[in-house]
């Protein structure tokens, strides 16, 4: 009895065994016993490159995501432009310095210039007369100072009269003629009482027929006419070129403004 039941165990768990292989290989479509469960696990393998979305790879946009090169050039580019932009300025620079200097050098040749004329003036009018009648005018102190003297003892001079405040225009005028800053001043007085009495529009000097629009016109036009013609100074014998008809007077009062000045 006993063996009958062991037998009948053993062919039950045989069956079990057998209907429960054959449920798990129902849905392996008859894949072998021995790969069972491979092939599922095997399905499950990382995605491909290709099947990765780009986004997976990096949020950055394409833009933003540069090559090597292109940054190294890029690099390149801002230090060049650095450099050119460095260069730029350094040569404006040096521009402007060399533009000072040439005016500091043409500044100083024209104030060589004019103290050479004045000399060269007055050397001629002391070979022609022996010497000076009315004291003489230092032009080796430079145009600045020689300007600023000059304009404040003409201005005293012309004050009140229709003349006053154009010491300047007559301090200048000289220096570019080189000849005394006196003598047009005094002038004025002898002919028309500093710019009182004018024959002709802003003509304080009875020179030739003339009108000026303004007195600083009529004051170059009229000390440039007396370095062409005349010379350095007030003489004896230029007095009786301007006013022949009574030149021993305009020469007297004319020599006494001056020492006024």
């Amino acid at each position: 009895m006993l063996l009958v039941v062991a037998a009948a165990c053993v062919l039950s768990l045989v069956a079990v065994g057998f209907f429960n292989f054959g449920w798990a290989s129902a849905g392996s479509h008859d894949v072998d016993a021995t790969t069972f469960g491979i092939e599922q696990q095997s399905s499950q393998k990382a995605p491909e490159a290709s099947d990765v979305s780009p986004a997976t790879v990096d949020d950055k946009s394409d833009a933003e995501v540069l090559p090597v090169q292109d940054i190294a050039d890029s690099a390149s580019l801002e230090v060049a432009s650095s450099r050119d932009v460095s260069a730029g300025v350094q040569e404006i620079a040096e521009e402007e310095e060399a533009a000072r200097i040439a005016a500091e050098e043409a500044a100083r040749a024209a104030e060589e210039a004019a103290m050479q004329r004045a000399a060269d003036n007055r050397a001629l009018y002391l070979n022609a007369f022996g010497s000076l009648p009315a004291g003489d005018v230092d032009f080796s102190i430079g145009e600045e100072a020689f300007i600023a003297e000059w304009t404040e003892r003409i201005d005293n001079y012309l004050f009140g009269s229709p003349l006053a405040g154009h010491g300047e225009t007559f301090a200048r005028a000289a220096w570019e003629n080189g000849i005394d800053p006196r003598w047009s001043p005094a002038i004025s007085n002898t002919e028309s009482t500093k710019g009182r009495v004018c024959f002709k529009q802003n003509n304080a000097w009875g020179w030739d027929q003339t009108n000026w629009a303004d007195w600083d016109q009529a004051i170059n036009a009229h000390v440039a006419g007396l370095a062409r013609g005349y010379g350095f100074t007030i003489s004896y014998s230029y007095a009786q070129r301007y006013c022949p008809p009574n030149y021993d007077n305009w020469y007297r009062d004319t020599l006494n403004q001056m020492t006024l000045i």
